[in-house]
């Protein structure tokens, strides 16, 4: 380990040894990078995405709140509506005569029941295939949910009701317009190889750790339930708490996830909500502002992609909307949220990161016509993200 390393790891320590850590000192720190060693990146993001308290004092009651609180979510939401489907024939409570799996009524716990299945559905699709040339969210996870594995019980788990629920997923039609170019070329594979198979009975792999996270958020936030993109936005965060090199963060990484998550929707869930697309908060918004900061900073570049017509619906949408998870490795990705997250502007940073993805390959765009500068721009030539960051950095520090 260099020496300059050694020297970053003690800066790190120092500042989440103080008993308050100090955020802008932190936020400094994690802006060039966390290192991996001992667990600090995982630390530093739960506290740049405020899931912990800058009071150490308050950490581990904390965590043991909202650790309990997801169990509470699993029991409610995944394993109370999994015993009462396997109860079914046997006397059940909640089905009456005025609750059964034909009731029209919106309230009706079965529409409710099915009304899931079709997003559980969209995730469970959108999840077997999430960083493909990775085989970790493939592998078994080394802490599978016991509540739920548990083989005394007969209920039905998400697993399950994927495998149960014949509605053909076509009924799915939630992708918004401009999304259908979520993923980029480069990573989709033939379907047959890209659809990530089920474990045998009693493990889990790590991408239905994933679709536990994100269905339990939908059923928690039905005004904006589930979008396609939002698991390449959990992916990186669930990988960086379950690789964690501590376990007791890594047996908690689920729940740490789901947390984290929720809190990082919280500030960009305006760009996965389609009414919001034109408003002061919404994708538009933030895709014209990529532009008019490319013109202050380089008018040529500016004119010619203007002149070819090239609006940033046709790629900033996917940069801005996905924190840039599809463009980079995801080892890449993680380098460019250190940034993002410690980041005090929350994500303006995020628009100098794509003026500078679009000055570093200037000379190309120059001389490309349409077609060419559309695939330079939807499939991304430059995979240096140091390169990247320095030179947003750069057009930060000539305002």
């Amino acid at each position: 380990m260099s020496r300059l390393h050694q020297s970053r790891i003690a800066d790190f320590q120092e500042v989440l040894g103080e008993p308050t850590v100090a955020l802008t000192k932190l936020r400094e720190l994690c802006f060039s990078g966390i290192p991996f060693d001992g667990g600090l990146r995982c630390l530093c993001w739960k506290i740049l995405l405020n899931y912990l308290p800058l009071e150490k004092a308050l950490w581990s009651s904390l965590l043991k709140k909202q650790r309990d609180l997801y169990s509470q979510f699993l029991k409610e939401m995944i394993i109370q509506p999994g015993i009462a489907k396997a109860n079914l024939g046997v006397s059940r409570e909640d089905v009456t005569l005025e609750d059964h799996p034909l009731n029209p009524n919106p309230d009706s716990r079965w529409n409710t029941y099915f009304k899931d299945n079709e997003v559980l559905l969209q995730i469970d699709k959108d999840v077997r295939r999430l960083y493909p040339d990775m085989a970790f969210f493939q592998r078994p996870t080394d802490y599978p949910c016991l509540l739920i594995l548990d083989p005394q019980n007969e209920f039905e788990t998400l697993r399950r009701r994927v495998e149960q629920t014949t509605l053909k997923s076509q009924t799915v039609a939630r992708n918004r317009s401009g999304v259908t170019n979520v993923s980029s070329p480069l990573k989709t594979t033939s379907s047959s190889l890209s659809e990530y198979e089920v474990l045998p009975n009693g493990c889990e792999a790590h991408w239905e750790v994933v679709e536990r996270i994100l269905f339990i958020y939908a059923k928690l936030n039905p005004g904006i339930a589930y979008v396609q993109g939002m698991n390449e936005i959990v992916g990186p965060l669930y990988y960086t708490f379950a690789t964690d090199p501590n376990s007791e963060w890594k047996e908690h990484a689920e729940a740490d996830t789901f947390f984290c998550f929720t809190n990082l929707m919280a500030e960009i869930r305006d760009n996965f909500i389609k009414s919001l697309d034109d408003s002061q908060c919404g994708i538009t918004y933030k895709m014209e502002k990529v532009y008019s900061t490319l013109k202050e900073k380089d008018v040529e570049l500016y004119l010619k992609l203007q002149e070819q017509n090239i609006k940033p619906q046709f790629f900033a949408f996917r940069w801005l909307t996905l924190l840039l998870s599809q463009e980079f490795l995801l080892p890449d990705v993680i380098r460019i949220w250190d940034s993002l997250f410690a980041d005090d502007k929350r994500f303006d940073f995020l628009l100098l990161v794509c003026c500078a993805m679009l000055t570093l390959i200037r000379d190309q765009l120059l001389e490309g016509d349409f077609t060419l500068n559309m695939r330079l721009l939807q499939d991304y030539p430059i995979s240096d993200v140091h390169l990247i960051l320095k030179k947003a950095k750069e057009l930060q520090d000539s305002k």
